[in-house]
């Protein structure tokens, strides 16, 4: 049973963030200030990544722990009030991250996914990552210049 009225419950949901939540905010600022340039919340890529670099086909997300079912089987067992809803909406979260994925990765995109725990408590280990797979696609089009110039 919610312990909140109807009235209650819909402005807290409401208050709710999809985009320019802290942990992305705080992220984007870290990669601007590191120099980065990149695309925030790109309609145009399919499942609208929080942060793009579309030159090197980067995706990145930073996923909630609760609407994306962060140690799910342990977790669903915590849900007490309106089962019925969240469970499946939760279910289908995690089904379309995977969708998300399957699709991305099949266009040649590298996609990253964060936690938003990882982003508030090792904000440094997700740059370094972003850094490397940057790293990487710079060298992939450096290779491939080269080796289609001979």
């Amino acid at each position: 049973m919610d312990n909140l009225t109807p009235e209650q419950r819909r402005k807290n949901m409401q208050a709710i963030k999809s985009t320019n939540t802290k942990d992305e905010v705080r992220l984007a600022k870290a990669l601007w200030s590191l120099g980065y340039r990149y695309r925030k919340n790109n309609k145009k890529i399919f499942g609208k990544p929080d942060i793009t670099f579309a030159k090197y086909k980067i995706a990145i997300f930073i996923d909630s722990e609760f609407f994306h079912g962060k140690d799910w089987e342990t977790q669903k067992l915590r849900i007490k009030s309106n089962r019925e809803y969240w469970i499946p909406k939760i279910e289908r979260n995690k089904q379309r991250d995977v969708e998300v994925n399957t699709f991305l990765i099949s266009e040649n995109w590298t996609v990253l996914r964060f936690w938003s725990k990882e982003i508030q408590k090792e904000l440094d280990l997700c740059l370094q990552k972003i850094q490397e797979e940057i790293a990487l696609k710079i060298n992939d089009v450096s290779k491939n210049t080269i080796e289609t110039k001979y």
